[in-house]
């Protein structure tokens, strides 16, 4: 048992045979909705015998299922921020913003109150709070230290939808990094399971054997210098840390990365990843949306210093 999370055990009754999980789920009084339900699903906190179920299993009476609820932190409630947000796009259902580097995304130990969902909060009441009550609206996320594009849900259904689209691996999310060196193939695949590093639990790593969850990233080089590598990353999963770890790994660091950038950490004026293009489709309207922003003018002249042209 953990002591961040609640452990609940539900039967299934006879009247509940051949339902689907997450209809089930959502008639249970502490869940409450479907879009919780399948939250919960995703995150893999929904098992029996400790196997964890899918949204559509089909449950059995008498079936015991166990299900854990992250307990909300202590740090009392969220609070709104008054800051600059910049919001390239907004409707009824969603809003895309580009995140700077700096802002951690939702609240965490040493963050309770300094986070980009008090920010919105502040700009946009009544956000969606999915399951997760002190991570309203959020569908996915960025490092701290990593800019750009990021997609806010603004009602449950909106999340449920866009949820389900990153999990699908339909929405579409392209980094751009400076690197150091250069590739010997142009192009390729970054193919791991990535968990928690034996021994320090801030880094993630590759794991050698059995365990870890499935990584993939897609790389291509834009541009290349006598000793970097502009590069593009689009991700077919959105693994903590997955580019950082796998350009690390492939011994080609980001430039600035304080964790895993070696001798490159102090390379640069901050970590250089930034997420340029994000793709959607729209949970109401079902219309691909599509956005793209460029480096940061607070990288450009750096940038420009390494030779890239931009």
């Amino acid at each position: 048992m953990r002591p961040d999370r609640e452990t609940f055990i539900a039967e299934v009754d006879e009247n509940s045979a051949g339902e689907r999980l997450d209809r089930w789920l959502a008639k249970l009084e502490y869940i409450s909705s479907r879009s919780r339900a399948s939250w919960l699903i995703s995150e893999g906190l929904v098992t029996i015998d400790g196997r964890k179920l899918k949204a559509s299993f089909r449950v059995s009476p008498g079936e015991k299922i166990q299900i854990e609820i992250p307990r909300t932190p202590a740090e009392g409630p969220l609070e709104p921020l008054a800051a600059p947000l910049e919001i390239v796009y907004q409707d009824e259902d969603v809003v895309v913003i580009n995140k700077p580097a700096g802002l951690v995304v939702h609240p965490a130990a040493g963050h309770a109150q300094d986070t980009l969902v008090n920010i919105l909060l502040h700009h946009i009441p009544n956000l969606s709070m999915g399951f997760a009550e002190r991570r309203p609206g959020i569908v996915h996320r960025l490092d701290r230290d990593t800019s750009g594009l990021l997609v806010v849900a603004k009602n449950d259904s909106a999340h449920h939808a866009l949820a389900a689209q990153f999990k699908s691996k339909t929405a579409k999310r392209v980094y751009w990094a400076i690197v150091a060196g250069a590739f010997a193939q142009p192009s390729g695949t970054f193919h791991s399971h990535l968990a928690r590093h034996p021994t320090d639990r801030k880094r993630f790593a590759s794991a050698k054997s059995a365990g870890g969850k499935l990584a993939i990233t897609h790389y291509k080089t834009l541009q290349r210098t006598r000793d970097y590598s502009w590069i593009e990353c689009r991700l077919e999963t959105g693994r903590t840390h997955q580019i950082r770890v796998h350009m690390s790994e492939s011994g080609h660091p980001i430039l600035g990365d304080p964790i895993y950038g070696g001798r490159f950490k102090k390379s640069a004026p901050r970590l250089m990843l930034h997420a340029t293009e994000l793709g959607f489709t729209h949970p109401r309207t079902h219309t691909e949306l599509h956005f793209q922003t460029p480096w940061p003018p607070d990288l450009e002249s750096f940038i420009k210093k390494l030779g890239f042209k931009i």
